[in-house]
This record gives C-alpha cells, sequence and structure tokens, in this order.
C-alpha cells in the first residue's frame, strides 16, 4: 500500500513537473510571437514611412516638372533657354552623337534605378514571407501547447 502511495506521489510530482514545462514552453512561445509580431510591426512601419516619402518626393518632382514645363512655355523665341540646369544641359548638346551618349547615360541611370527599386520590393516581399511564415509556426507551436495544457488539466482535475 505504502509502495502504490510512494508510486503515486511520483507521478504527481512527474505530471506536475510536465505542467510547468508545458507552462515555461508556452510562455516563451508568446514572447517569441510577440518579438516577430513586434518586429513585423516595425519593419512594415519603416516600408510605410519610406513609402510616403518617396510619395512625397514624386510629388514633388511632379510639381517641379509642372514648373518647368509652364516656364517652358513661357519662354519666347528670342530668348535664351530657360533657368533650369536641365535645359542648360540640353542647350549644350551640340551633335546627333552628343545626344546618343546623353540619352545612354539616361536610360542607364534609369534601369539602374529600377533594378534597384525591384531589388528593394523583392526583399521586403521576402521580409513579410518570413516574417509570416515564423509567426504561423509560432501560432502553430502555441495551439500545440494549449492542447498539452488542456490534457495537463484533465490529469490533474483526474488527481484531484
Amino acid at each position: 500500500m505504502s509502495n502504490d502511495v510512494t508510486e503515486w506521489l511520483a507521478q504527481i510530482k512527474a505530471l506536475r513537473q510536465q505542467l510547468t514545462d508545458s507552462i515555461n514552453s508556452r510562455q516563451a512561445a508568446d514572447e517569441s510571437a510577440a518579438n516577430w509580431r513586434r518586429l513585423y510591426n516595425t519593419e512594415a512601419q519603416q516600408r510605410r514611412t519610406q513609402m510616403r516619402l518617396a510619395q512625397q518626393q514624386i510629388e514633388t518632382l511632379q510639381a517641379q516638372i509642372q514648373q518647368l514645363q509652364g516656364e517652358r512655355t513661357q519662354l519666347t523665341s528670342d530668348s535664351l533657354p530657360g533657368n533650369s540646369a536641365i535645359e542648360y544641359e540640353v542647350a549644350q548638346i551640340q551633335s546627333i552623337e552628343e545626344l546618343r551618349t546623353k540619352l545612354i547615360e539616361v536610360i542607364l541611370e534609369r534601369e539602374g534605378l529600377t533594378k534597384a527599386l525591384k531589388a528593394e520590393q523583392n526583399q521586403h516581399a521576402q521580409t513579410r514571407k518570413n516574417l509570416t511564415a515564423v509567426i504561423g509556426d509560432t501560432i502553430e507551436q502555441l495551439s500545440k501547447n494549449s492542447g498539452s495544457s488542456q490534457i495537463n488539466k484533465k490529469i490533474s482535475n483526474k488527481l484531484n
């Protein structure tokens, strides 16, 4: 009889240890999920800020383009090219070869900027994909832990 009681007490102790381990594991998983959510939100906020700044820059550039176009139409036929550096640079082109060279430079610069933009977009998409996967794994782990917690509760209820 005393042997049975000792055995039960050992089982109770083992079950309590399992319960404690499960609770600690769940808390660690909760903390990990919260950390990943914080990182994802930080990354998303940075991307939103970058997008807003880029949008503001686009709007500023569009306003400058409209202003330059307005200045261009105001020029008379006998006046010098406008005050803008772009119009001055264009006026300095003397031959078709210089024009072609400048056009190639501009196209290469545009392609480089386009590649950089696509690379940034791909990095953002990969970051989002990675963070989403980690959050999914964490939620799955939490679900598993809560399932084992329910089993531990049933065992505790039977012991009491």
